[in-house]
């Protein structure tokens, strides 16, 4: 086990692990932190606490101090030079004509390194850019391309529930989503109304796709023969949810009725549903 404190920075939801030193951290505390990116200004979520080793992408950096009131004072400075960063390096992109999409600036937390991200349809030359920015800002400059999700899970937006969207509110990483999700819970497979912002599968997709997956395969196939306390009758429709389903029924008159039973109600079927919960049909979401 190994004794961890939990950061994240800036509207992150990601919590990065950190050796505490031996010092007591409760959540809210400021952090100074180095990353791969350079000394940074976190805030604490989790306070320190013990992990398995195997949770911890080694090697575990240390915690450098907490954050002093010099520390707290110069990242709201950070905060609105990045502001003055991104304007400045709008006006440049604008100025050149690049055919690309200026998503965010950052500074590191000692303002060594300015890092801009962008997203662009294809491959962009911005090396003349990258000089025009040095010029000004007098920072190494670092420019990244990034996807369009990432685009919304750094500013955030709107989702089709009405909600902000997954990425930005509370998901610390993408995980898989494919097509196979969406028919397991039987929606309409039109792009428009299970994709997100960024274009791609809705992340709310994988939540209750366990639940779908395992009921699926109690539930008999439609067009299945099953044997009910009224006859013998085929499958018209399930009801995951509810774990119901209709069934075509032959009267004693040779007329056909639509019965609803319960699946604890069905004493056996001639075949159920084959669903595999990794199945990848390949339309993922990454």
């Amino acid at each position: 086990m190994q004794q961890v404190i939990g950061v994240k920075f800036h509207s992150n939801t990601k919590i990065y692990y950190f050796d505490p030193k031996d010092i007591a951290f409760n959540e809210g505390d400021s952090v100074i932190v180095e990353t791969s990116r350079g000394l940074e200004f976190g805030m604490v979520a989790t306070g320190n606490h013990f992990v398995d080793e195997e949770n911890i992408v080694k090697p575990l950096k240390e915690v450098i101090r907490k954050a002093t009131e010099k520390d707290i004072k110069q990242n709201a400075e950070n905060m609105e030079k990045k502001k003055w960063a991104y304007s400045v390096c709008l006006e440049k992109i604008q100025k050149r004509g690049l055919p690309m999409k200026l998503v965010d600036a950052d500074y590191t937390f000692d303002r060594s390194k300015a890092i801009f991200s962008f997203t662009a349809e294809g491959r962009v030359d911005f090396r003349e850019l990258v000089k025009d920015l040095a010029t000004v800002i007098k920072s190494r400059i670092e420019l990244r391309q990034i996807y369009e999700r990432d685009d919304i899970k750094i500013r955030g937006a709107l989702a089709p529930c009405g909600r902000v969207c997954c990425c930005h509110a509370h998901l610390a990483d993408f995980e898989k989503v494919t097509i196979k999700m969406a028919k397991n819970q039987g929606l309409s497979l039109n792009p428009q109304k299970i994709s997100g912002v960024c274009g791609k599968l809705m992340c709310c997709l994988k939540y209750e796709n366990d639940y779908y997956v395992e009921t699926l395969k109690e539930m008999p196939k439609v067009g299945a023969t099953v044997f009910t306390n009224d006859g013998e009758g085929v499958v018209d429709s399930v009801d995951l949810l509810n774990k119901k389903i209709k069934a075509k029924i032959q009267n004693e008159d040779g007329g056909i009725s639509i019965n609803e039973y319960k699946l604890a109600d069905i004493k056996s079927a001639t075949q159920y549903n084959d669903i595999s919960d990794d199945e990848d049909d390949g339309n993922d979401a990454e």
